[in-house]
C-alpha cells in the first residue's frame, strides 16, 4: 500500500507543491543576507588575517630575529635571516611568510617575545600570481604601519579580557 502512495504523490507532483508553498510563504519575509561588498559583517578583535610587522614608537622595527617564529611555524611558511647590527644587536636582513603556506595558527604571533609579528584583522587580498602571496620584509612592514592604529585598538580591547 507504501508504494502506490508514493507512486501516487509523485504523479501528483506533491512535493513540488509543498516546496512552492514553502518558498510563496517565505518570499515576503524580511531578508537578512548580507550584501558583502557595501555592508561588512562584524569582526572580533581576535580575527587573524593577513600579517604585518610592527614598529616601535621611534620608527625602529620591533623584530629582534630571535627565529621563535619560524621554528614554531608549523607550516614552514616562514623564512628569517639575520645579521648583527655595528651595535650589537641583531636584527633581520630577511623576513619572509609564504601565503600560499600560512594556515593562519597564530603561532608565530604567540612565539613573538616582542609582539613583532602579529596578524591583522584585514581579509581582504589576493594574488594573481604566487609571488603575489610572498610577503616580504618591505611589504609586512609597510603593511604594519598601515594597520598600526587599528593593532593598538585591538590590543587594548584584548587587554581587557585579561
Amino acid at each position: 500500500m507504501n508504494a502506490v502512495v508514493s507512486y501516487f504523490k509523485s504523479l501528483t507532483l506533491v512535493e513540488l507543491a509543498r516546496g512552492l508553498q514553502l518558498t510563496g510563504r517565505r518570499m515576503f519575509d524580511r531578508k537578512i543576507t548580507i550584501q558583502y561588498p557595501e555592508e561588512k559583517t562584524p569582526q572580533s578583535s581576535r580575527f587573524r588575517g593577513l600579517h604585518a610587522l610592527r614598529r616601535y614608537a621611534n620608527g625602529e622595527e620591533r623584530c629582534i630575529a630571535c627565529k621563535l617564529c619560524e621554528a614554531v611555524c608549523p607550516a614552514l611558511a616562514i623564512t628569517i635571516e639575520s645579521a648583527p647590527r655595528d651595535d650589537g644587536t641583531r636584527r633581520t636582513t630577511r623576513y619572509d611568510i609564504d601565503l600560499t603556506k600560512c594556515i593562519f595558527c597564530g603561532f608565530c604571533e604567540e612565539s613573538c617575545p616582542v609582539d613583532s609579528i602579529v596578524e591583522t584583522r584585514h581579509f581582504e587580498y589576493h594574488g594573481e600570481q604566487r609571488g603575489d602571496l610572498l610577503m616580504t620584509k618591505a611589504k609586512l612592514l609597510a603593511h604594519g604601519d598601515r594597520m598600526e592604529a587599528q593593532i593598538a585598538a585591538d590590543r587594548a580591547a584584548e587587554a581587557k579580557f585579561r
